[in-house]
């Protein structure tokens, strides 16, 4: 099986089965049914110390522990209808959230589901239905956890896509796009090799806002971690900005420089000033390989505001001691650095993001990037050694800029749509709602709140669509909801011979030639958006907007979006499948590619998101051209002989051995790092931006957005906007005085896994209350605490004007006073609809604005709230007055179960 990554995990394990029952999980020995010579393993050195790859793979402490996800009480047993939701009569929206389930056999729930789909059809149209089914998920390929419901709608007309936006990179992607150009999710690109080069030449690598030994576990398993224990021990000093000691800094920092949350870009720009005034950048390579310098330095030295920003001004700013950030300028200067990150953390996910990515990139700039030992890395998740995979299998899309060194979610697909059109279809289509905006109808995923509040009279609009994979120049597009005739929409074609500037425009860009309309039903495989999303409260009360007049969820787990759906579909784990999985992406030892066996059969009434949706299209005489008339079996073997697998392990020996090893390039020594072919000859080598240069000052933004105070054409510090308010120095900060950083989980991959409960006995996983209940862990600093009275395992009140998250509180000096850190992602258990919730989720209480005006991110995380102990009345009084919400069914080990929204005498 596979435990992590999605729809290209990058984690294997096995699964030992007795009696029909997972009694264990461990890690998969790649060497147990093949010779370990035979992979070509790769090997590198620094200052005597080695690093090879494992023979086994290392899975995160929760995925050996995911027999008791698949087993947890939370599991959607059968299918479920809401009590007081009638289709043919009254349906009262307004109680999603609140009401119960009752149980109903598929053959009921699958003519409502389809008969709402008629009506909806025949009164709004096709497009009047939203598709959420994007984000990160168990790792199937046929079943796809999520998208298959576009197999079905899309035959019967199209559907509106709820666009992913780049979630995790919002500042790379609304930012870094705009220096370096498109690379990945707007990520240095190319980014091959950076391993090898970094553990050979970098001496220093500066993480802020990561933490390599906690988010890799949802995406790659522990790789990231051996790779930081072996930079340390090969010398390679490791410093961590941050608000908290998080785990990596904890046991790899050289060096932790606490710094407020969402304060990185005053540090940043008193680095710039610092090199500047001294004369410690590489003019040469500045004046050959970027524009905009002259802009920098004028607003650096204060000639645009009068204000320079020297390391006492940012000091002000960021808490960070002037002295520390006049050492740090010189340190960095004075040796060889790059940065690392594990996607970014706080550091881009905060309002006004695209600031700190863009200072990075010019940072890096300004030291030479791209000469051996200096790049942006996402830490093993790019630039491990090259396998065969991409320079023997034939995958065109391995030779573009954005995929070298990291495959693009669509090239591995290539191979499969040559050779077999039909089945790529089949097989890409449900997995396209991550990476790219290809609904006819389309709608941010951070917009959705502001369409449905919009009406039917009214419209939205919006800049770019957020689609992972689109150019830096869709960003310039302004897009409406509902679409109108004549709206652009890119076409899907190949892009070539581009020039990264309006003149793009015609060449992948047409006019659509029909009529949006608003949304009327909702289709979720995708249901967490309240723990996942900014301002969780008011996704909660929008979806009761009678505008929605049903609601579908199809999931394995009663949690979150679901409850307030009108029914509910249960869907099954990986463990309960037969699937096929290419694990090819980067960050694990090797890549891989599983035939997943069916370990056990499916638990309860479950089927998988793609029977789900089988179901569905028979009663709508759908069923042939969504299977399009093939088994399962049959989708693996073409899967596996489409990618071209069968060129290295023939397909009768891996049905035999069920996995096979995809051997490391022998030639991946000599591949050139990171951007070095740039750094050698940027005429030559251009990089995908309108100059061909880092742009420090963007091209783009300057025509289009000029007068842009949140997303400037060059980076600046924002203190506030017409979008966000969230600095100490509001007048907010008088009554909602600490900042809080909102991490990845340790414990979690965002809202997965919440209910394992082995992960809650760790000190971190969550703090138990007096009242016996799991609570979120908040981080508070003792000063901070004792202004308060709050003592460690208080339940505590983490609140603004948008709500109160019950916590458990962690007095600890591993958090900067002024800020309080609380993992998002924990599941809700909401006490009173819009204003209380006890399970943790602290998404409920994030900003709703975007990233800024014209940056369509989301801005969660490095926001003003307070945090008071909750006091035994207040407590008593909630309990008394929402004794039913207070008492729902509840396992002490694994939290909430599905039982505490199943009304009694109906299951």
């Amino acid at each position: 099986m596979n435990l992590s990554g999605g729809i290209f995990g990058a984690c294997p394990a096995h699964v030992d089965v007795k009696d029909g029952k997972v009694v264990r999980i461990r890690p998969l020995h790649y060497d147990s049914k093949y010779d370990y010579e035979s992979f070509n393993p790769w090997e590198m050195e620094r200052n005597g110390v080695k690093l090879r790859p494992l023979s086994k793979s290392v899975p995160p402490p929760w995925g050996l522990a995911y027999k008791k996800r698949t087993y947890s009480p939370n599991r959607v047993p059968y299918p479920m209808k809401r009590v007081d939701g009638d289709p043919n009569g009254e349906r009262n929206p307004q109680n999603r959230g609140s009401s119960k389930f009752e149980r109903i056999s598929w053959d009921e729930a699958t003519d409502i589901i389809a008969s709402e789909i008629k009506r909806v059809h025949k009164e709004y149209g096709p497009l009047s239905i939203l598709v959420q089914a994007d984000g990160h998920a168990e790792p199937k390929l046929i079943h796809a956890p999520h998208g298959c419901a576009t197999l079905l709608l899309d035959k019967m007309g199209g559907f509106t896509q709820q666009v992913r936006n780049p979630d995790s990179w919002e500042g790379w992607y609304w930012g870094a796009k705009h220096v370096w150009g498109k690379g990945f999710i707007g990520n240095m690109g190319p980014a091959e090799n950076l391993v090898k080069d970094m553990t050979e030449n970098t001496d220093m690598v500066v993480l802020q806002g990561g933490d390599p030994e906690t988010t890799p576990w949802g995406f790659r398993g522990q790789f990231a971690s051996r790779l930081m224990f072996f930079w340390q021990k090969a010398g390679i000093e490791q410093v961590y900005i941050c608000p908290d000691l998080n785990y990596s800094a904890a046991i790899h920092a050289n060096k932790w420089i606490p710094i407020l949350p969402n304060t990185d870009a005053a540090m940043q720009l008193a680095i710039i000033y610092t090199w500047v005034v001294e004369g410690t950048y590489d003019k040469e390579y500045v004046a050959t390989h970027a524009v905009g310098m002259d802009k920098i330095e004028d607003y650096v030295l204060g000639k645009v505001d009068g204000v320079p920003k020297t390391p006492k001004w940012a000091s002000g700013k960021c808490g960070v001691p002037s002295y520390t950030i006049k050492a740090m300028a010189r340190h960095w200067a004075k040796v060889t650095t790059s940065t690392g990150h594990y996607f970014g953390g706080g550091f881009i996910r905060g309002p006004y993001a695209t600031a700190p990515a863009r200072l990075e990139c010019i940072q890096l700039g300004m030291q030479g990037l791209g000469k051996p030992g200096v790049h942006h890395a996402q830490i093993a998740y790019m630039g491990m050694p090259k396998n065969i995979t991409w320079d023997q299998l034939n995958y065109d899309i391995a030779n573009s800029d954005t995929a070298k060194g990291f495959q693009e979610y669509s090239g591995t697909f290539e191979t499969i749509k040559q050779k077999d059109p039909e089945l790529y279809e089949r097989i890409f289509n449900p997995h396209r709602g991550t990476p790219q905006a290809w609904g006819k109808q389309l709608i941010p995923k951070t917009l959705i709140e502001e369409a449905i509040k919009a009406g039917t009279d009214k419209h939205i609009d919006f800049w770019g669509t957020g689609g992972h994979e689109e150019e830096p120049i869709d960003q310039m597009i302004k897009y409406q909801y509902p679409c109108k005739k004549g709206d652009l929409r890119y076409t899907g074609e190949a892009k070539t011979n581009l020039t990264h500037n309006d003149s793009d425009i015609d060449k992948m860009y047409e006019k659509i030639d029909y009529d949006g309309t608003p949304i009327h039903m909702v289709w979720t495989d995708t249901p967490c958006r309240q723990t996942c999303w900014g301002d969780g409260f008011d996704i909660g009360m929008t979806i009761r907007n009678p505008q929605i007049e049903f609601v579908l969820a199809q999931h394995p787990w009663l949690e979150n979006d679901c409850i307030y759906a009108d029914i509910v579909l249960p869907a099954n784990t990986t463990l309960e499948v037969d699937d096929v999985m290419p694990c090819v992406r980067d960050g694990e030892h090797f890549q891989t590619m599983l035939n997943m066996r069916q370990a056990i059969k499916p638990v309860g009434d479950s089927k998988s998101d793609f029977e789900c949706v089988v179901e569905i299209a028979k009663k709508l005489g759908k069923e042939k051209e969504v299977t399009i008339g093939r088994t399962v079996d049959q989708y693996v073997e073409g899967v596996y002989k489409g990618m071209n697998f069968d060129k290295i392990v023939s397909w009768e020996e891996f049905q035999e051995k069920d996995y096979m090893v995809i051997p490391v390039s022998k030639n991946w020594k000599t591949l050139p790092a990171g951007l070095y072919e740039f750094y050698k000859d940027p005429v030559a080598n251009p990089l995908p931006t309108p100059t061909g240069k880092l742009e420090f000052c963007s091209t783009n933004l300057m025509k289009y957005f000029p007068n842009d105070e949140e997303r400037p054409p060059y980076p600046q510090w924002i203190e506030k906007g017409i979008t966000h308010d969230e600095r100490l120095s509001s007048s907010r900060a008088r009554t909602y005085p600490l900042l809080i950083v909102t991490n990845h989980p340790r414990w979690r991959v965002h809202a997965q896994a919440d209910d394992i409960p082995w992960t809650k006995e760790a000190m971190t996983g969550k703090v138990r209350g007096f009242d016996g209940y799991l609570y979120e862990p908040c981080w508070i600093n003792p000063k901070d605490a004792e202004a308060r009275g709050i003592k460690t395992g208080d339940i505590v009140k983490v609140f603004n004007e948008r709500g109160i998250v019950l916590c458990g509180a962690l007095v600890m000096e591993r958090i900067i006073p002024g800020a309080v850190s609380v993992d998002h992602g924990a599941r809700t258990d909401i006490i009173i609809p819009g204003k209380l919730d006890r399970g943790g989720a602290i998404n409920l209480i994030t900003p709703k604005g975007l990233t800024s005006r014209h940056a369509g991110g989301q801005a969660t995380t490095s926001f003003l709230v307070d945090v008071q102990r909750a006091s035994m009345e207040e407590l008593d009084k909630w309990r008394r007055e929402y004794p039913e919400a207070w008492n729902r069914d509840y396992d002490r080990a694994s939290g909430l179960k599905a039982t505490a929204w199943v009304e009694r005498g109906k299951n």
